[in-house]
């Protein structure tokens, strides 16, 4: 049995030539009506794929992709958001895909700006990291009428599946740590979520991630020996810090990658006996780990975020193929003991 017919096969089946088949297949051209309906009768028996990739090749097509993210010069995270995502345009780039970068400061001005260049540029897909939330979703309510796909990355702004997305699920991970921070415990315990943000008030991940710290709390309501408090704070507003936002604290949740300033301290003023719980393998996280301030960090393993995002949008438009539009990356536990340094 012929599992996939070639056109050569088919104009012999159905005695005409291949320029014929050809031109039925992609609508070019005239043909009998008699003709038609034999070629797409041996079609429909034996099955035909195009070799779209083959196609591509020969015809020289290009498929650019408008990559909107936030500059990452100073920011590890970022850089390796980006580093995955070149990893793949270097891969795919045989196939015809070009990537186009459009960079944003962590500031909504800077964003608006940026997004009126990402309007006014044709592509054939967009990746799209929605830090401000409000903004993105306006930006994306007007970026739909363009009618082509849009993969996002980090944050999920999508209620409806209407996008792609690729990233941890915030929520479930925030839950997460909430089970983590409720370990062994015996006695009364006062969490500390520390929300250090930059210029920044909330961003949806950010906000899913406490919302998700909670509801572990209200589902196992037999932890009555809870109780919580916040503290929040802005970059440029750290030498705030002072020893009674600490004083009684026995754990601290915080629901990004800044943990490291909150070790930093507790270690700067000999504070012992904390548990912290943070987000991201940054390089100064890291080192709070392996001196046992930092007591557990949530991976989102942020290359591998830009890397399957132009994944997709290549599968996407260049393969055609019918793709799972979310994708949650694992929620994976990082301590002391089971670190270890990626090799590039």
């Amino acid at each position: 049995m012929i599992n996939i017919i070639t056109i050569k096969k088919i104009a012999e089946l159905a005695n005409v030539s291949p320029g014929t088949v050809d031109r039925i297949i992609h609508n070019r051209g005239q043909a009998a009506q008699e003709t038609v309906d034999k070629v797409n009768a041996i079609i429909e028996e034996f099955g035909y794929k195009r070799n779209i990739l083959a196609s591509n090749l020969a015809l020289n097509k290009k498929f650019h992709f408008a990559v909107f993210l936030p500059k990452h010069e100073n920011l590890e995270y970022w850089r390796s958001q980006t580093e995955g995502i070149e990893k793949a345009a270097a891969e795919f780039s045989k196939f015809g895909i070009v990537l186009d970068y459009f960079y944003y400061d962590y500031n909504a001005a800077s964003f608006k700006e940026s997004v009126k260049k990402v309007m006014s540029f044709e592509c054939d897909g967009l990746l799209f990291a929605p830090i401000f939330h409000e903004d993105s979703v306006q930006f994306l309510n007007e970026y739909k009428k363009k009618n082509i796909p849009v993969v996002m990355i980090d944050s999920n702004i999508s209620n409806n599946n209407e996008y792609a997305y690729v990233g941890q699920d915030a929520f479930q991970s925030g839950y997460l740590a909430g089970r983590l921070i409720s370990f062994a415990v015996k006695n009364q315990r006062n969490i500390l979520i520390f929300k250090i943000t930059r210029e920044i008030e909330s961003t949806s991940v950010y906000l899913q991630r406490i919302k998700g710290f909670y509801s572990f709390f209200e589902d196992n309501n037999e932890l009555t020996n809870f109780k919580f408090s916040e503290v929040t704070l802005k970059d440029s507003s750290v030498d705030e810090l002072n020893l009674e936002m600490f004083s009684g604290i026995s754990s601290i949740f915080v629901p990004n990658s800044r943990a490291y300033i909150a070790a930093q301290f507790l270690e700067q003023n000999n504070i012992k006996g904390i548990r912290i719980i943070g987000y991201d393998l940054l390089k100064e996280n890291i080192e709070y780990l392996n001196k046992g301030v930092i007591d557990f960090l949530i991976n989102q393993r942020p290359e591998d975020q830009g890397y399957m995002a132009i994944q997709y949008l290549y599968k996407k438009m260049v393969l055609k193929e019918d793709t799972e539009p979310t994708h949650y990356m694992p929620l994976e536990i990082i301590l002391k003991e089971n670190y270890s340094p990626v090799k590039k």
